[in-house]
């Protein structure tokens, strides 16, 4: 129960790269608000200043599994350090570009540059791969807490960005988010002790990790749940200000984010039965029916308890995704599979702002809503016809690593 929150820190280190880990991705839900914020407070328009937020969150969504697939290579500190430097440099010409009005081109290839950052997120959760892999289940609890730890990220992040940019000057959030990354990555780097072994190349599959089976239906799967993520951010927004209380739109989310973060702390103290893909199944769904009450909310507090209620739903639903990448991807390529379904949960929640904001302007606030509910049963629909497909996949990793006859634990994650 609780008591596995404690056992997942016994190996000597691990509270010090969890740690590390958590102050370098914290960065990751600063960047894209600190830009907006600002270019806006330097008096450049909205169009512009998200497009290149825009512009930052996609190239990171390309170039982060191709970091990854270094680190696979070569390890993570030899190239963690040196993309992190260019992100930080990168950030640094933004902020020049910006303050000194700089033609917009520049901005949008600093923007590009800073998309070089690394997924922490991939990078501890690789760790904490590595130091239970004989123990699915403390592996299950290390995977929520990660989650869990999202949950707060992507809530104190943006607050700070934008608290930093609004009271202090319009670069503090874009500069604060420069130095965490840099104090963060290099004290993770340095966390020699937990860094996972680089594999023989003989243990290393050529090309990208999406030939892995079942990956790419597995990064499907949570790009709709990114749309889902997202749109419901942007039509809550718009619920609460066609109620005449848009400031309580952070509050709003907040309940949403702490359903989830609930639901994640106590995924991670029980022990999940059944095969992992069937788990996978059981989230999805739950995360379509949940969705569907948000479009007859009536009112402000109405709508608090349904996001509440629908937030549960998400942390079960990644917290799954992610230890299933385990059991399909050979532990040479687990940190640059766990970023591919990082990059498509960023894109489906680019998707998820662009989609639902286009439904609000042309069918009204809660209109929005739809597009959260459509894309949580694309979600379903995705992993209940691909499922054959990802437990013959399962079954072939297990095999090929246990030998044949021997199930590989999938029930136990």
């Amino acid at each position: 129960m609780l008591s596995d929150y404690r056992r997942i820190f016994s190996p000597a280190g691990s509270v010090l790269f969890s740690a590390a880990g958590f102050i370098a991705r914290l960065p990751m839900s600063m960047i894209g608000v600190g830009i907006v914020t600002m270019l806006s407070q330097l008096g450049d328009e909205y169009w512009l200043a998200g497009s290149v937020s825009a512009t930052q969150a996609l190239a990171a969504a390309a170039i982060g599994p191709q970091i990854s697939r270094l680190v696979d290579r070569h390890g993570q500190r030899r190239v963690v350090v040196p993309a992190m430097a260019v992100t930080v440099a990168a950030i640094g010409a933004l902020l020049l570009c910006a303050r000194y009005a700089a033609p917009a081109w520049t901005l949008y290839v600093a923007a590009a540059a800073a998309g070089c950052m690394p997924s922490m997120g991939a990078l501890v959760r690789s760790r904490w791969a590595e130091l239970h892999r004989e123990s699915p289940r403390l592996l299950h609890t290390a995977y929520s807490l990660e989650s869990v730890l999202d949950e707060v990220i992507y809530v104190v992040g943006p607050i700070l960005a934008i608290t930093l940019s609004t009271s202090v000057s319009a670069e503090a959030g874009p500069l604060a988010t420069a130095i965490l990354l840099a104090v963060g990555v290099l004290l993770f780097a340095a966390q020699r002790r937990t860094e996972p072994p680089v594999r023989h190349e003989s243990q290393r599959p050529g090309g990208s990790a999406l030939r892995v089976p079942g990956l790419g239906l597995l990064v499907l799967t949570l790009t709709s749940v990114g749309v889902t993520y997202g749109s419901v951010e942007v039509a809550t927004v718009a619920f609460a200000g066609a109620h005449d209380h848009k400031g309580l739109s952070g509050v709003l989310l907040g309940v949403y984010a702490l359903g989830s973060g609930l639901a994640g702390m106590a995924f991670g103290a029980i022990s999940p039965r059944g095969s992992i893909t069937r788990r996978l199944l059981v989230s999805v769904c739950a995360m379509a029916v949940t969705m569907a009450p948000l479009l007859f909310a009536p009112s402000l507090a109405a709508l608090a308890g349904m996001l509440f209620v629908a937030g549960v739903a998400i942390a079960p639903t990644l917290i799954t995704a992610m230890g299933l990448v385990n059991h399909l991807a050979p532990p040479a390529q687990l940190t640059e599979s766990i970023t591919w379904l990082v990059s498509g949960l960023s894109v489906g929640v680019a998707l998820g702002y662009a989609a639902s904001g286009w439904v609000v302007d042309a069918a009204g606030t809660t209109a929005g809503y739809r597009v959260s509910c459509a894309a949580a049963v694309l979600a379903a629909a995705t992993v209940f016809l691909a499922l054959p497909r990802l437990t013959r996949s399962v079954a072939q990793r297990s095999t090929a690593e246990h030998g044949p006859g021997i199930s590989g634990g999938d029930g136990a994650l």
